[in-house]
């Protein structure tokens, strides 16, 4: 791995995290067109800058946490199921499903689908977008966390299964992509805390390539920042039609050059 690799790797977790198209499946994709050998230190790689991106998280929504501190304790909640079918699959997740291109591929189309099915009803006003975080119950955040749960699945993409259940029970767009958001900070501390825990044994070599850990860390921090604050502004005026669309064509050309 070079410096260009570790830019281009930490531009498309910083433009991945937080859209709804997966960020797991666009790495393993860009790792792949890179031609990056699947080594210990590009898997300890791809897990350490995704501190860049839950930085900008922090950074953005740091002053909305303090004043709406009981929002934790529901976050919490999300939090727990995704942590216990992580757990449990860890290896089938790690063995299986970040080896099975076809997988990838159906999740990617699956969900592109999903969108259009849910902005259909949207549009024909057999669901409304009303409900703001404010209303938001224990039992709905439990619920939210078996949706999120899901991604465990390269392909389906954490903020996009976590929207689109939440804009099925009437939650508007923007809020849906904050609590996504806000959501994706345990989640993602405590997968990467235990991938690296798991990966303690390269700990020594990688410190010979902190510079390239540091350039793409910095890169997914500046990149995610930029799109966490256009994403909530698209989303005030636009569907998930676009992005639908995205993971729909991408599914049929990764298929056809599989």
């Amino acid at each position: 791995m070079n410096y260009l690799h570790a830019i281009t790797l930490g531009i498309v977790e910083g433009m991945t995290e937080f859209l709804p198209i997966s960020s797991t499946a666009h790495l393993i994709i860009v790792s792949k067109l890179l031609r990056l050998p699947s080594s210990d230190f590009q898997k300890f790689f791809e897990v350490f800058i995704q501190s860049g991106a839950i930085l900008a998280i922090i950074l953005i929504y740091f002053e909305y946490i303090l004043k709406h501190k009981e929002i934790l304790k529901k976050i919490g909640l999300s939090f727990i199921p995704t942590a216990i079918i992580g757990f449990l699959l860890y290896k089938v997740i790690k063995t299986i499903f970040f080896e099975s291109g076809i997988l990838i591929i159906m999740a990617m189309f699956s969900v592109g689908i999903l969108f259009f099915v849910l902005e259909y009803f949207i549009s024909s006003k057999k669901i409304s977008l009303t409900r703001s975080l404010n209303g938001l119950t224990f039992a709905q955040a439990v619920f939210i966390g078996l949706a999120q749960s899901l991604a465990v699945v390269p392909g389906v993409s954490r903020s996009g299964i976590v929207m689109l259940y939440m804009m099925l029970v009437g939650y508007k767009r923007d809020e849906a992509a904050l609590y996504s958001f806000l959501l994706a900070a345990p989640t993602i501390i405590a997968a990467s805390g235990y991938d690296l825990f798991k990966m303690r044994h390269i700990f020594n070599d990688s410190i010979h390539y902190l510079p390239l850990l540091l350039v793409g860390l910095i890169t997914s921090f500046l990149v995610a920042y930029v799109v966490i604050k256009w994403f909530i502004g698209f989303l005030k005026n636009n569907s998930l039609v676009p992005f639908g669309i995205y993971r729909v064509v991408l599914a049929i050309i990764l298929l056809f050059i599989r």
